[in-house]
Formats: structure tokens, C-alpha cells, sequence
């Protein structure tokens, strides 16, 4: 079995490399949740929100994002 390789893009989570942009997308996402729910007393509109602004920053951020089979 060979080791996993990455890219300098990506941070290995056991055994596995994952591209920083998910790990930020998935950190903003955790943060959003908290701010809202803590504003808002309420889990609807945190997880919601935290959900949206996950999808936002994931999917943008990945535009940006090269590998090495493109």
C-alpha cells in the first residue's frame, strides 16, 4: 500500500488529503452556526444560514482551486 500523496493546497485528515478551500468552507459554515444561533436562540434560521454561507464559500472558493489532473 502506498502512502497517500498531496498537493500543496491540501491537509491530510487521516490518511487523506482534503483541499483547504473545503476545510475553510466547513470552518466558516461551524462558525456561522454559532454566531447565529447565539443571535437568534434558534436552530432553524443558524443551521440554515450556516449551511448557505458553507455552499457559498465552497463552491467559490473552489473556482480558484487547481489540481493537478486539469
Amino acid at each position: 500500500m502506498t502512502a497517500p500523496t498531496r498537493t500543496p493546497g491540501e491537509v491530510l485528515i487521516a490518511g487523506v488529503p482534503w483541499p483547504v478551500y473545503k476545510l475553510t468552507a466547513i470552518a466558516v459554515g461551524v462558525l456561522v452556526l454559532a454566531i447565529v444561533g447565539l443571535a437568534t436562540t434558534s436552530a432553524g434560521p443558524a443551521v440554515l444560514a450556516a449551511a448557505a454561507s458553507s455552499a457559498v464559500v465552497w463552491l467559490g472558493l473552489s473556482l480558484f482551486h487547481r489540481t493537478s489532473d486539469r
